[in-house]
């Protein structure tokens, strides 16, 4: 997360708000909760939370998918749709170049994807640091990207109305103060 963070420049007190809130004081306790739901048209949402009060976050949770044409479902109903990805890019190499540095390193990628002037490495989570290292011992320290990421096996693509019904929902998700991530197997591009 703190690597996600300084990749999106997110200010150094947002940072440490958060790391307290996780902390959290001898008499608040937090739990990571990962809820599932659907939005229109075959959409899948997953929601990864970190709370102090459980019934609180789930119940307005609930309320953001229902309120806006979705629903949430089960623990697994959508989950198995997503593959849990350590999501590692940078700059001012080729694809070529990243595939000779992680196979002299050792290390199981499922992809390398060249996007722009980035290329992106896909793995396993527990890849997520030995790839870092293999870049460190290349004289790479700055990342594009670097996160562990719940991909979609599919993506769905939705008409202008489900879209915009899609976006309303999804901006009430990600506008509840316990969301820390959001992720949707919905095709944003045009």
């Amino acid at each position: 997360m703190l690597e996600r963070a300084k990749t999106y420049n997110v200010p150094k007190a947002i940072i440490d708000r958060a790391l307290d809130k996780a902390k959290g004081s001898s008499e608040e306790s937090y739990s990571e909760l990962r809820y599932e739901g659907f939005g229109p048209n075959g959409s899948m949402v997953i929601v990864d939370a970190l709370t102090n009060n459980v019934n609180r976050t789930a119940s307005t949770v609930r309320a953001a998918f229902s309120k806006n044409g979705g629903n949430m479902g089960v623990n697994g109903s959508v989950a198995y749709m997503f593959d849990a990805s350590a999501v590692i890019g940078v700059t001012g190499k080729t694809a070529d170049e990243v595939i000779d540095l992680m196979l002299e390193a050792d290390v199981d990628v499922r992809d390398v994807v060249e996007e722009d002037d980035t290329v992106i490495v896909y793995a396993d989570p527990e890849q997520f640091h030995a790839i870092q290292e293999a870049f460190k011992q290349a004289g790479i320290s700055e990342f594009a990207v670097a996160e562990l990421s719940m991909i979609p096996q599919n993506y769905v693509t939705l008409t202008e109305d489900a879209q915009a019904q899609f976006e309303k929902m999804l901006d009430a998700i990600e506008d509840l103060e316990d969301v820390q991530q959001v992720y949707h197997n919905v095709d944003t591009e045009e």
